[in-house]
């Protein structure tokens, strides 16, 4: 993979790491939160279909090693591009 590139948990698609959500277990806290932070992180394409499998799946708590609280999918189906 190029630098700047990551890859979703629930497709597999590669693309620049601006096209994804970031979700991260901050190193210290252990804490998963969105968008900031340093620590594990995984990514997420920015549609439906890529979080409802990654929630059914598991695949956040997975990749992140840790267990993923209900208030984070909630705030990543409020920002999903309405249609």
């Amino acid at each position: 993979m190029q630098p700047n590139y990551r890859r979703c948990i629930a497709c597999r698609q590669v693309a620049r790491k601006e096209t994804f959500w970031r979700v991260v277990r901050v190193y210290s806290s252990h804490q998963v939160q969105l968008d900031r932070g340093m620590g594990r992180s995984a990514y997420l394409c920015r549609n439906a279909e890529c979080l409802k499998i990654a929630q059914k799946k598991n695949r956040l708590g997975r990749s992140l090693k840790a267990a993923i609280p209900e208030e984070i999918y909630q705030i990543l189906k409020q920002r999903l591009p309405s249609e």
